[in-house]
C-alpha cells in the first residue's frame, strides 16, 4: 500500500517527461536523412500546439494501470528480501544491487504488458482510447506474445537501474550524520540522496531504455533485442542510444526520488522499518 501509494503521486507529476522521453526516441523514423536534431523543448511544445496541454498526460491511464501495482509489488518483493536476508545488519553495496535488481525484475515481468501498451500509448502511433482496449487488441491482432515484446532490454534496463540505484541510495544514506537522520529535516536529505542516485543509474541504463521503447512500438520490425540495437548503431551511431536521455534521467530521478521518499515516511508514520 505504502509503495503504490508512493508511486501514484510521481506519476502524475512527472507523465509530461515520459511522453517526451517516448516520443524523442520514435521520432528518427519520420525523420528524412541530414534533419536538423530536435531536442526535448521542441517536442514538449510540438506535443502543447497540436495536442494541447492535456496531450502531455497522454498515456497516464496504462502508466497509473502500471504503476501503482507495479511499485506496490516492487516495495513489497524489496521489503520481503530484506526481511528475510537482512534482518540483523543492512545490505552492503553489492548486496544492495541484488537486492533492488531482484525486485525490480519481479515487479517488471508482472506489469510489462501494461508497459508495452503505455509505450505505444505515449508514442502517438496508435489509436487506442483504453487500457482494456488496447490489451484487447494487441492480442486479436498481434497474438499475445506481443505483450511481452522487449522483455529483455526491459530486464537490462530495469534490473540495473533499480539494483544501482539501490546500492547509490543506500549508501548515499549511509554517509549521513545521525543527527539528519533523525531531524525534521530527514525527507528532504532522503529526497537529495534519491535524486543523486537516480541521476548515476540512469545514465549507466539509457541504451536498454532506448531500444525497450523501440521494441514495443514497432515490434514488427525487430525479431529479436539484437536487431533493435544494430538498427539503432547504423542509424545514428552510438549516441543514438542516449537519445532521450534528459527527460528520462529527469523524470526516473524525480519519481524514484519521491517514491522511495514518500515510502520511507509512510512506512514510519505505520511503525514498519523501511
Amino acid at each position: 500500500m505504502c509503495g503504490s501509494l508512493s508511486g501514484t503521486c510521481s506519476t502524475l507529476l512527472f507523465q509530461p517527461l515520459d511522453l517526451v522521453k517516448t516520443r524523442l526516441q520514435t521520432l528518427h523514423s519520420n525523420m528524412q536523412p541530414g534533419s536538423a536534431r530536435v531536442g526535448m523543448v521542441t517536442v514538449f511544445l510540438s506535443v502543447v500546439r497540436t495536442e494541447k496541454l492535456i496531450g502531455l498526460w497522454k498515456g497516464v491511464s496504462p502508466s497509473f494501470v502500471r504503476t501503482i501495482p507495479g511499485v506496490g509489488i516492487y516495495f513489497s518483493t524489496y521489503y520481503s528480501l530484506k526481511q528475510h536476508y537482512f534482518l540483523e545488519q543492512g545490505p552492503g553495496a553489492m548486496e544492495s544491487v541484488l537486492l533492488g535488481a531482484g525486485a525490480r525484475t519481479v515487479a517488471g515481468v508482472c506489469m510489462l504488458p501494461v508497459t508495452v501498451i503505455k509505450t505505444r500509448f505515449e508514442s502517438g502511433r496508435y489509436g487506442y482510447v483504453s487500457v482494456a482496449g488496447a490489451l484487447r487488441s494487441v492480442c486479436q491482432t498481434e497474438g499475445p506474445r506481443a505483450l511481452f515484446s522487449g522483455l529483455t532490454a526491459t530486464l537490462l534496463r530495469d534490473a540495473p537501474f533499480s539494483g544501482l540505484y539501490v546500492m547509490f541510495y543506500s549508501q548515499g544514506k549511509n554517509t549521513l550524520p545521525q543527527e539528519i537522520s533523525t531531524s525534521p529535516y530527514a525527507p528532504l536529505a532522503n529526497f537529495s540522496c534519491g535524486i543523486l542516485a537516480g541521476v548515476l543509474a540512469s545514465l549507466v541504463t539509457q541504451p536498454a531504455d532506448v531500444v525497450k521503447t523501440h521494441v514495443q512500438v514497432s515490434p514488427h520490425l525487430y525479431k529479436r533485442t539484437a536487431d533493435a540495437v544494430r538498427y539503432i548503431y547504423n542509424e545514428h551511431g552510438f549516441q543514438g542510444f542516449f537519445r532521450g536521455g534528459v527527460p528520462r534521467s529527469l523524470r526516473r530521478t524525480m519519481i524514484a526520488a519521491m517514491a522511495w521518499t514518500v515510502y520511507e515516511q509512510l512506512m514510519s508514520r505505520m511503525g514498519l522499518k523501511s
